[in-house]
């Protein structure tokens, strides 16, 4: 569990740099990455901005910027608002490591909604940043992950406590070593890995605008003092005990785990924008296209030098993970991809543990865009009208991919492979 919590860190916080036919790393990306304050890192980016249509190592390293900024946005708004982590494996991505905001601003739901915008928004401007950079331009940025990071809390400052390695271990619980006996946390991140990041802009861009094709009014109201016990939520005096804290696991206290049941019961939302869910399923679907673009770089890669996500050729551990990649997790992931690209154009079926000869379209489901409820959707009757006889994949399938990774196990890889 240490090492997938490890991936998951490295996959929310990962990122990248450039430079184009062995040029030198831009001034401006070296600033970017090592800025103390945010004045100074927004200057370094808009310089790499403004250079992105000539230098592709300019583009790259803007792309990876907006990235970053993009998730400084939405941290920023979580501390604002006094967000308070619950400690849960079932809420992996609510585990950010936002500092404590004594004082925080009342928070609704038209202004949460804005946050994802936001959020989605600069995504898709690192995507199309990073989708600007030639395909064969000769990538190589060597970065520290203990000097780079984004401001968690809107004081301007970026801290060392703030790093990206800082945020890993968080994230990590410890499990991360950023002490100075531990190994090097600087990686060279090359053209492989812009297609890798971009490949991350996109599935993030999914799940922004899955939320955002739906109104999700009623769970916000019924359960997000949960998650902004002092942002003067609907029941935050009804509901919320009077220390307002949630120190400990989700499941320590009563009244946190009865509001997570409520969170999962309140998943009933009317779509309210239906080309956004359309969109989610195309995300999908470019992140597919880049994560085989990603392994093709990689493979033909003949350097060994401090690699982010290495091949098979490359040998020795990745110094976050701890893990080697070999050809048959490489062939068993591209089996993923396909597998996956044949559940999202609806050549193949997704199986329903109680339903028998007929299966999910996945296709339709994005397209054709109905209420989603997360209860019925697990107990039968959510997917009803998705239900067709086809080709329906089978436990074997999914066994047979998983047990190509070994040990480590499928979701590790995954979060790591993108």
């Amino acid at each position: 569990m240490t090492v997938r919590r490890a991936i998951l860190a490295a996959a929310l916080f990962a990122f990248l740099p450039t430079s184009f036919a062995r040029a030198e790393m831009p001034d401006a990306a070296k600033s970017m990455f090592e800025a103390k304050s945010v004045v100074e890192r927004n200057t370094a980016l808009s310089k790499l901005e403004a250079s992105a249509a000539k230098d592709p190592a300019s583009a790259y390293a803007a792309g990876a910027g907006e990235f970053f900024t993009a998730l400084e946005l939405v941290a920023g708004g979580l501390h604002r608002h006094g967000f308070e982590s619950p400690k849960s494996f079932m809420l992996p991505l609510m585990q950010l490591p936002v500092p404590d905001n004594p004082n925080p601003q009342p928070l609704t739901y038209e202004k949460f909604r804005a946050i994802l915008v936001s959020f989605r928004d600069r995504l898709e401007k690192s995507a199309a940043m990073l989708g600007s950079v030639p395909k064969s331009a000769d990538i190589g940025m060597v970065v520290d992950l203990t000097r780079a990071g984004i401001d968690l809390n809107e004081d301007g400052a970026i801290t060392p406590d703030e790093s990206f390695a800082a945020i890993m271990a968080s994230l990590a619980h410890g499990s991360i070593d950023t002490s100075a006996a531990a190994p090097s946390l600087t990686f060279r991140f090359d053209r492989a890995d812009g297609f890798w990041l971009q490949g991350y802009a996109e599935f993030l861009m999914a799940q922004a605008d899955f939320w955002l094709a739906h109104d999700f009014r009623a769970m916000f109201d019924g359960s997000f003092h949960m998650l902004f016990p002092r942002a003067k939520l609907p029941l935050q005096d009804t509901l919320v005990p009077p220390d307002g804290g949630m120190s400990g696991n989700i499941f320590a206290s009563e009244w946190r785990f009865a509001d997570f049941v409520s969170l999962v019961h309140l998943v009933n939302w009317p779509v309210v924008e239906p080309e956004r869910r359309r969109a989610a399923r195309r995300h999908l679907l470019e992140m597919i296209r880049l994560s085989r673009e990603d392994w093709k770089a990689i493979l033909a890669e003949t350097d060994n030098d401090r690699e982010w996500l290495p091949g098979p050729q490359q040998k020795g551990a990745n110094p976050l993970t701890g893990l080697e990649v070999g050809q048959e997790q490489v062939t068993a992931w591209l089996a993923t991809l396909t597998m996956a690209e044949d559940l999202l154009e609806g050549r193949a079926l997704l199986p329903h543990f109680r339903i028998t000869g007929k299966g999910i379209n996945m296709k339709r489901f994005f397209d054709e865009p109905k209420p989603f409820d997360l209860v019925l959707s697990i107990t039968g009757p959510g997917i009803a009208p998705y239900l067709e006889s086809g080709r329906i994949l089978t436990s074997d399938d999914f066994d047979q991919i998983q047990r190509e990774f070994g040990g480590a196990g499928f979701l590790t890889f995954a979060l790591w492979f993108n």
